[in-house]
């Protein structure tokens, strides 16, 4: 019985979008908090994830959803 060590790939999307790695020393947190300087929205959302398929994690950025306005 042999083991095998396969490295996983960290795929980011966010709306259809998806977003290099910068490498393994980013945490899912700080790569979102990187991203969030071109897309502000990301400033509020959540990182779900990983799922697995393969030898690729993909981590979604969630936009948190909440409610505008006075009828909030």
């Amino acid at each position: 019985m042999t083991i095998s060590i396969a490295k996983l790939i960290r795929e980011f999307t966010y709306n259809g979008m998806k977003f290099a790695d910068p490498g393994p020393a980013f945490s899912p947190n700080d790569v979102r908090d990187l991203f969030s300087a071109q897309y502000p929205e990301l400033t509020t959302a959540t990182v779900d994830g990983p799922e697995i398929a393969g030898d690729i994690a993909t981590y979604r950025f969630v936009r948190a959803a909440g409610a505008k306005g006075s009828n909030a």
